[in-house]
C-alpha cells in the first residue's frame, strides 16, 4: 500500500451541489451531496478501503487506518486570504468542502480530538479567509454532532497586512504549544550550510534564521497539534510553485511550522556567486538583496517599509536591464526549499513529543489532495485555476507527489523536491524506488511512467520553471488508461 496511489476523478467540475445526490448511507442524511462529497467516497473505494462494507451503513473507510479514540489533525493548505492573480481561492487553498467531505468519514472513527490547523503567511487574514469560506458554520455543524472539533492558527507572527513596514503581532501563541528539533547533521540542508549566513526567507531577518540553521544546527519549531497527534491527514492543494516546482503533498507541511525563521526558503546571492536566490551575478540584484536585507533587520516602520520599496525599484531596473524579475529564489535553481521540506516531512513521520527522533513512524500520516480545481503558474500566491477535476489518496507523500507531477504534465526526476524524497539517508520517507509506484484509477492500476496529464491538459509551470519541469517531447503520452489523454 505504501507505493500506492489512488486517483479519483469527477465528472462534474467545481465544488458546488450535485445535480442529482448520490446515496451514500454511512453519510449523515444517507446522500453525498456535494462534488468534493462524491468524489471523496469514489476515492475511498478505489482505494480499497474497508471495501467489504461499502454502500451500507457501516462501511468506515479510514476505520483501517485510524483506530477509535485516535487524537487526528487535519493539515489544509490555507496560504492565504486572498489570490495575487485575481483568480480567486479555488485554486489557491484547499475548498472546504473537500475538508467537510474528509471530516465525515473522520467522524466514524470515533476520535478523541480532531485539530484543523495551518500555519499561513504572517500576512494573511485567517479570519477572513475561514469566514469567506464558510469555516466557522461547518466547525459549528460537527461539534453539534458530538465531534470535538477546533481550528487552530499554528502561526507566531501576524503580520497586519501584506508589506514591509506594517506592525507585526509577535510571538502570539506560547511557546509550550510547539515542540523543538534539532536534526543537526542529520538535516538535509547540512550539506549546504558552510556559509549558513545566506539562509534567507522573505520578509523575516536573516538574524534570526542565523540562530536556528547552521552546520550541524537545523532547528524546526513544529505545532504541538501535530506531534502529538495519532494521525496527521494532510489536505493540500496541488499547484504549481515558484521555489519548489509544484505543492501538493510534500510542500504542504511548512505549515506545520509555527515561525517562519525556522526556515530557510533560498541562499543569498545568485548562482554564480554561490547563492540560489537567482541566476548567475547581475550586481543590481545583490544591491536590491542588501536592501531587502537591511528592511528586514529593521523594526516595523516607515524606515523599513522606504528600503523594502527602494529594493523593489531596484529589481525592477535590474529586471528592465535584461535581468527576471526573480529576488526570492523562484526558479528552478532554487537548492534550499527541498531540504527544508523534506526535513519537516520526517519530523513529522519519525518526531516524538521530547524533539528527538525515533527509529519507527510515530503515527499514521494520510495524504489528500485536492486537485478537482488545480492551480497553474505563479503558485502558491497567484495560481490560475486548472479544471482537473481529481482527488487523489496515500499513505506516502513522495509516492502521491510523484504520481501528481505526472498527470500536470511534469517530470518528477527534474524536481528535486519529489527526487531527493527517494534518497537514501537516515530517516527514510520511503522503502521503494519509483519504479514501485502504481496508481489505480477506474479499478485498475498503473505504473507511474505510464500516467499522463487527463485529457492531455498539462499544468503551466511557474515562470521561473518554465523548460526546466516539463516531461520531455520524447516521452510517448500513448496510454490506455482511460481519460488521460485526448
Amino acid at each position: 500500500m505504501e507505493s500506492l496511489v489512488a486517483v479519483a476523478r469527477s465528472a462534474q467540475a467545481g465544488y458546488g451541489p450535485l445535480s442529482e445526490p448520490l446515496p451514500a448511507p454511512e453519510l449523515p442524511g444517507g446522500v453525498a451531496g456535494t462534488v468534493a462529497a462524491a468524489a471523496l467516497r469514489n476515492l475511498f473505494f478505489t482505494w480499497g478501503l474497508d471495501r467489504e462494507r461499502y454502500a451500507t451503513p457501516l462501511w468506515n473507510p479510514l476505520g483501517g487506518l485510524i483506530p477509535p479514540g485516535s487524537r487526528i489533525t487535519l493539515k489544509p493548505n490555507w496560504v492565504n486570504h486572498h489570490n495575487q492573480s485575481g483568480a480567486g481561492l479555488d485554486c489557491l487553498i484547499t475548498d472546504a468542502s473537500v475538508m467537510e467531505a474528509v471530516l465525515h468519514y473522520v467522524a466514524l472513527t470515533r476520535p478523541a480530538a480532531v485539530v484543523l490547523g495551518d500555519a499561513p503567511i504572517m500576512g494573511c487574514d485567517l479570519e477572513e479567509l475561514l469566514r469567506s469560506c464558510g469555516i466557522p458554520a461547518m466547525v459549528e455543524r460537527f461539534r453539534s454532532r458530538g465531534v470535538p472539533l477546533v481550528i487552530c492558527d499554528f502561526r507566531r507572527t501576524v503580520l497586519c497586512g501584506e508589506t514591509l513596514g506594517k506592525a507585526r503581532t509577535e510571538d502570539r501563541r506560547d511557546l509550550s504549544h510547539y515542540v523543538l528539533f534539532d536534526l543537526k547533521e542529520h538535516s538535509l540542508l547540512d550539506p549546504i550550510s558552510a556559509d549558513a549566513r545566506k539562509f534567507r526567507v522573505t520578509m523575516y531577518n536573516p538574524d534570526l534564521l542565523a540562530r536556528t540553521h547552521a552546520a550541524g544546527r537545523h532547528q524546526y519549531l513544529v505545532a504541538r497539534e501535530t506531534i502529538e497527534a495519532d494521525a496527521v491527514i494532510n489536505l493540500p492543494k496541488l499547484k504549481s510553485h515558484k521555489k519548489a516546482g509544484i505543492t501538493g503533498a510534500l510542500k504542504n507541511l511548512v505549515g506545520i511550522n509555527g515561525n517562519k525563521e525556522f526556515l530557510p526558503h533560498h541562499r543569498k546571492g545568485g548562482s554564480a556567486a554561490g547563492g540560489d536566490c537567482y541566476a548567475g551575478g547581475f550586481w543590481l540584484k545583490r544591491k536590491a538583496e542588501d536592501l531587502f536585507d537591511a528592511a528586514n533587520r529593521r523594526p516595523a516602520g516607515p524606515a523599513q517599509a522606504l528600503l523594502a520599496r527602494a529594493a523593489q525599484r531596484i529589481n525592477i531596473c535590474a529586471a528592465r536591464l535584461g535581468a527576471d524579475d526573480n529576488l526570492e529564489g523562484s526558479w528552478y535553481g532554487n537548492d534550499t526549499i527541498w531540504r527544508t521540506s523534506l526535513d519537516l516531512q520526517r519530523i513529522l513521520l519519525y518526531g516524538r513529543p521530547d524533539g528527538l527522533l525515533d527509529a519507527r513512524p510515530q503515527r499514521r500520516v494520510i495524504h489528500i489532495t485536492d486537485a478537482l480545481i488545480g492551480g497553474e503558474g505563479e503558485g502558491p500566491l497567484a495560481n490560475t485555476p486548472v479544471d482537473s477535476r481529481f482527488l487523489s489518496g496515500a499513505v506516502n507523500a513522495a509516492a502521491a507527489e510523484w504520481i501528481h507531477a505526472r498527470l500536470m504534465g511534469f517530470d518528477p526526476r527534474r524536481i528535486p523536491l519529489i527526487r531527493e524524497a527517494f534518497g537514501a539517508y537516515r530517516f527514510p520517507l520511503t522503502s521503494f524506488s519509483p519504479s514501485a509506484i502504481r496508481m489505480i484509477l477506474n479499478g485498475r492500476e498503473y505504473p507511474a511512467d505510464a500516467v499522463f496529464p487527463f485529457e492531455g491538459r498539462a499544468f503551466r509551470p511557474a515562470s521561473g520553471w518554465k523548460g526546466h519541469c516539463e516531461l520531455e517531447q520524447t516521452d510517448d503520452p500513448q496510454t490506455d488508461i482511460p481519460g488521460l489523454v485526448a
